[in-house]
C-alpha cells in the first residue's frame, strides 16, 4: 500500500486511467465486433459501414496509448482486406 501523499496521489491516478483504458478498450473490441458479425453474414454493405465506424475508433485507440499503433493498424489492414472479400468468394 502507498505511504507517502504523492505514491497515494500516484495510485489515484492510476486507477482513474486504468478505468478510461479499460472503458476504451471495451468500446474497440465492441466496434471490431460489429465488424466480424457483418462480414459473416454475408452482407457487403453492413460489413463496409461497420468498418468505416471501427476504423477511427481502433484509430484514437492507438493515438491515446490503449493499443500499439502497429497494432491498429494491422488490424485495420486485415479488416479491410476481409471487407473487401465479403460477397466475392462464396
Amino acid at each position: 500500500m502507498a505511504n507517502t501523499p504523492s505514491a497515494k496521489k500516484a495510485a489515484r491516478k492510476i486507477a482513474r486511467r486504468t478505468a478510461i483504458n479499460k472503458s476504451r478498450r471495451s468500446r474497440v473490441r465492441t466496434f471490431l465486433r460489429k465488424v466480424e458479425e457483418a462480414i459473416l453474414t454475408g452482407d457487403k454493405a453492413a460489413a463496409q459501414a461497420a468498418f468505416k465506424a471501427a476504423e477511427p475508433e481502433l484509430a484514437r485507440a492507438a493515438s491515446k496509448g490503449v493499443i500499439h499503433r502497429n497494432t491498429a493498424s494491422r488490424k485495420i489492414s486485415r479488416l479491410s482486406s476481409r471487407v473487401k472479400a465479403v460477397g466475392t468468394a462464396s
